[in-house]
């Protein structure tokens, strides 16, 4: 149950500033923007096109974490790849530690990129370039909260889908180049590695033509994102829980078998010792 909170509380609270950001929103004319002069508009009736490819982008990865394409380093694990190979039981653990290895981090950089999210839309709101948020929509502000229990159930789930001023920098982009960075780190299949850098280009265009966001929520996504995974895989490789990841993964279940196994060798290790002070 904590694990879950710690996971999805970050989640809400990001969730609750957007939507109090949309009280906020003053609907006006769009912006000047180098990005909508080069890339011609898709239209309001095919704005779904990019939602449909950050979905495709979003399951791929799912499927390919589950299908295990991603390896972690071997010594990060209390089990080596002669037990990996050994039996099922032993394979199914690996792969239970590698996802949740993976799931922690890429959760971190996740709970990073949002909480940065929320502290740059608050900071200067802009007219939302969206169809739903220029002026003359009825969706484009919000009438002022009658409670505070309003605010806090954030009008779920049009308050996500039809929100604006939140702009700063692309969510869906965060999403989508963490996916992409986690596979190019821990994958093993080039093809896809390639694949997924295009598509999150390809992404990154079709959000700017579908006029969801201006130009400057996707560049500053890119360079944001790829320096949190950055600061965090470099500058913060003494964190406990990383350099012992498997203290982290006690839940997981242990055999008799790997215990006993695990027991003779201290025993062994510690025999030799005494004999070498002796």
């Amino acid at each position: 149950m904590p694990v879950y909170v710690d996971r999805e509380a970050p989640k809400y609270i990001h969730g609750l500033a957007a939507h109090g950001v949309h009280y906020l929103h003053q609907p006006g004319p769009l912006l000047q923007d180098s990005g909508y002069a080069l890339i011609p508009e898709l239209g309001e009736d095919k704005a779904y096109i990019s939602e449909t490819l950050f979905s495709f982008l979003f399951f791929s990865f799912v499927l390919v974490v589950d299908f295990s394409s991603i390896r972690f380093p071997e010594q990060k694990f209390p089990y080596g790849s002669s037990m990996v190979q050994g039996s099922c039981l032993s394979s199914c653990k690996y792969w239970l530690q590698s996802s949740a290895l993976f799931s922690y981090w890429h959760i971190l950089y996740f709970q990073v990129c949002q909480m940065l999210r929320i502290v740059t839309f608050y900071s200067t709101q802009l007219p939302g370039p969206n169809y739903h948020c220029r002026e003359g929509s009825k969706l484009a502000r919000l009438p002022r909260p009658e409670s505070v229990v309003e605010v806090l159930l954030i009008n779920f789930p049009r308050g996500m889908i039809y929100g604006c001023g939140d702009l700063i920098f692309s969510s869906h982009m965060i999403f989508t180049l963490l996916f992409v960075l986690t596979y190019h780190k821990y994958g093993t299949i080039r093809f896809i590695k390639q694949s997924a850098w295009l598509l999150a280009i390809i992404e990154s265009l079709l959000i700017i033509a579908s006029r969801k966001h201006y130009t400057v929520d996707v560049v500053v996504a890119w360079y944001t994102v790829n320096l949190v995974v950055f600061f965090i895989n470099k500058k913060l490789p003494e964190l406990p829980d990383r350099s012992n990841a498997s203290a982290s993964l006690q839940f997981l279940p242990v055999s008799s078998r790997d215990k006993d196994g695990r027991n003779k060798d201290e025993l062994h290790r510690s025999n030799n010792g005494t004999s070498g002070h002796i």
